[in-house]
Order: structure tokens, then C-alpha cells, then sequence
């Protein structure tokens, strides 16, 4: 992610999160932050952002920090090539844990985690501000695991069989 990247990203922030989303200072901090890596999905075609992602590297842990897709295009798997990436990005840096929250009304960001061998390990009470939502915590068990690596490889293989356009980018 780049700092010419942001207008973008809050263009898609607003649609996604509505009135409690990130600001434009929290992602500029964040692109600046020493413990956070945040990339960008690109439409080679057009150059457009079209989803970006992130986490906080703490120690061995990694905390999914935000994930999000233009509505128009979602269910194109866009967000599944972000976890992905993050999760790659995750073995350069000798993470062990991945971890985030996630509403509980969310189901269809829960079935890509739980795909990916997140489980839910508690819910954080009224967590969301805008309704007062509960989230899920979800973390993944250690991803240098034997069943963690042939199941994120499997996925991996099968999603670079799709013929995607966008790229990432690191800050």
C-alpha cells in the first residue's frame, strides 16, 4: 500500500464500513507504522484499487488489522488472493499465529476464514461501535503445521489456477 493509494481505499472504506470506518490519517499512519504491513489489490487493466488488506506483526503473532473489496466486485475471490498474500507474507516474516475479529453477522468473511483453518476462540462483546455488534475472534492454529501448510497450499494452487488481474503491493 502507498500513501497515493489512500483516496482510493476510502472511497471503498465508506462503502464498506459505512459511518464508522477508518479515516484517512489512521491509513496514512498505518502505511507509516513499522509493525504494520497493508497492501492493495490493482486492476492491472485500469490501475484502480479495487480491495487492500492488512496486519500488525506483534512479536510471532499477525492481527489482521482490515480486509475489504469494492462492493461491485466482490465474490470474485479478490478478498480470498488478499488473505493469501497475507498469509505469504506471514511466512516471510516467521509469523506463527494469524488473528482477527470479525462481526458476527459477517458469515461470508467467517466461511473464508474458517476455510482457511481460522476458529473461533471467543467473541468480543458490543466490539462494534456503529450497532453495538458482537465480534468473533478467530485465530488459526500454527501456520508452520503440517495441516495448516497442505491446506493453505491446496487453496493456494487452486486459486492460481483462476486467471486474477490484480497484483499486490507493498507499502
Amino acid at each position: 500500500m502507498h500513501r497515493t493509494d489512500i483516496d482510493q481505499i476510502m472511497e471503498i472504506e465508506k462503502v464498506s464500513f459505512g459511518s464508522h470506518h477508518w479515516s484517512k490519517n489512521s491509513f496514512l499512519s498505518e502505511v507509516e507504522n513499522d509493525i504494520g504491513f497493508y497492501f492493495t489489490a490493482i486492476n492491472e487493466n485500469t490501475g484502480n484499487v479495487v480491495g487492500y488488506c492488512g496486519f500488525w506483526l506483534i512479536m510471532n503473532e499477525a492481527h489482521i488489522t482490515t480486509i475489504a473489496v469494492h462492493p461491485d466486485l466482490r465474490k470474485n475471490r479478490i478478498g480470498e488472493l488478499l488473505l493469501q498474500y497475507m498469509i505469504e507474507q506471514g511466512y516471510k516474516n516467521d509469523v506463527k499465529w494469524f488473528t482477527l475479529e470479525v462481526r458476527v453477522s459477517n458469515i461470508a468473511a467467517q466461511n473464508l476464514y474458517n476455510k482457511y483453518a481460522f476458529e473461533q476462540l471467543g467473541v468480543r462483546h458490543k466490539y462494534y461501535q456503529d450497532n453495538n455488534e458482537d465480534a468473533l475472534i478467530m485465530w488459526t492454529e500454527n501456520i508452520w503445521g503440517e495441516n495448516f501448510k497442505t491446506n493453505f497450499e491446496q487453496l493456494k494452487n487452486e486459486l492460481a489456477n483462476q486467471n486474477f488481474a490484480q497484483k499486490m503491493q507493498k507499502k
